[in-house]
């Protein structure tokens, strides 16, 4: 047995197809094929079931299989934290982000980044909260941009930002000739939401109440970005909550959408780096939250 089997194996059991995985391994699929059954013939199990061209794991393979992440897992921190203790400061580091913060931090993040980390290029991974938690704990990312709490004894985080919600309506509404909003007078029939999964959506409901969905209300109307939302609310749908980075971001407001400050100083998100406790490249994680808390266009608000 040895960590090339396993990562045969771990390919197989992510791709479900041995062709593909061999492809991935970079090898023939002959070859993996090969390995794998030599594996299985030594430890004295199947691994996999394998039926006409699919093959899935047998009820023993999917024990295996999570110990083999785990040894692997374990190998790659041992071979990372050589190279960090040689040199902390170099090697990609892969940074994961959500959807409502990537677009708008970014433009921020990465100039700075390739500045103050010349040997340490980013590698960015957008997707939603839960999705990069679970890709952090399993050691796929070094690190990932988040807007609440991790809630796993696994993972640590270091405080970024605190970032406002602004109002995003349309024009012609009638808070839009206020320069601030309360919370109170944003109609929670009117929000407009991002699909379940996404924190902003929480977050928004927190801010506005969570609307009565019945009598024809518009916040039925879930998307999957943000910017949809403010084009919705700019074609006069219903009301938005958009970070502070989003209103202010170089693409601008949409046309016929403006955007208004929420009053009383709660209405806001935290932003954190979070980590695995024992990255071994927790160097240059710190040195990426302070390039971001210097980066970034928002005052202080709370940390």
């Amino acid at each position: 047995m040895n960590l090339r089997d396993l990562r045969y194996v771990i390919s197989v059991a992510e791709l479900g197809h041995f062709g593909r995985a061999a492809e991935a391994c970079h090898i023939s699929q002959p070859t993996l094929s090969g390995q794998i059954l030599k594996l299985e013939d030594e430890l004295g199990v199947a691994i996999f079931e394998r039926i006409g061209k699919s093959v899935r794991l047998t009820p023993t393979g999917e024990r295996i299989v999570e110990q083999a992440r785990k040894a692997v897992q374990a190998a790659d921190d041992i071979a990372m934290t050589a190279r960090a203790a040689r040199d902390p400061l170099s090697g990609a580091l892969t940074i994961g982000a959500i959807p409502t913060i990537a677009p708008y931090l970014m433009p921020y993040l990465l100039p700075a980044a390739a500045a103050h980390l010349p040997n340490a290029p980013l590698i960015i991974h957008e997707d939603i909260t839960d999705n990069l938690v679970v890709a952090l704990s399993a050691g796929k990312l070094d690190a990932a941009i988040l807007a609440t709490e991790t809630d796993t004894n696994l993972l640590g985080s270091i405080m970024l930002y605190d970032e406002p919600f602004w109002a995003a309506l349309p024009a012609t509404h009638v808070l839009a000739k206020k320069k601030q909003i309360a919370p109170g007078e944003l109609d929670p029939k009117t929000l407009l939401l991002l699909a379940d999964g996404h924190c902003l959506r929480d977050q928004a409901l927190d801010v506005c109440g969570h609307p009565d969905l019945g009598g024809g209300s518009s916040a039925d109307i879930r998307a999957v970005s943000l910017e949809t939302l403010m084009q919705l609310a700019a074609a006069g749908q219903g009301i938005t909550l958009a970070p502070e980075l989003a209103v202010k971001s170089a693409r601008g407001l949409t046309t016929g959408l403006v955007a208004r400050k929420i009053s009383g100083g709660e209405a806001f998100r935290r932003v954190r780096l979070a980590f695995r406790r024992n990255a071994p490249r927790m160097k240059a994680i710190e040195v990426v939250a302070e390039i971001i808390r210097n980066a970034t266009p928002i005052a202080p608000h709370s940390i």
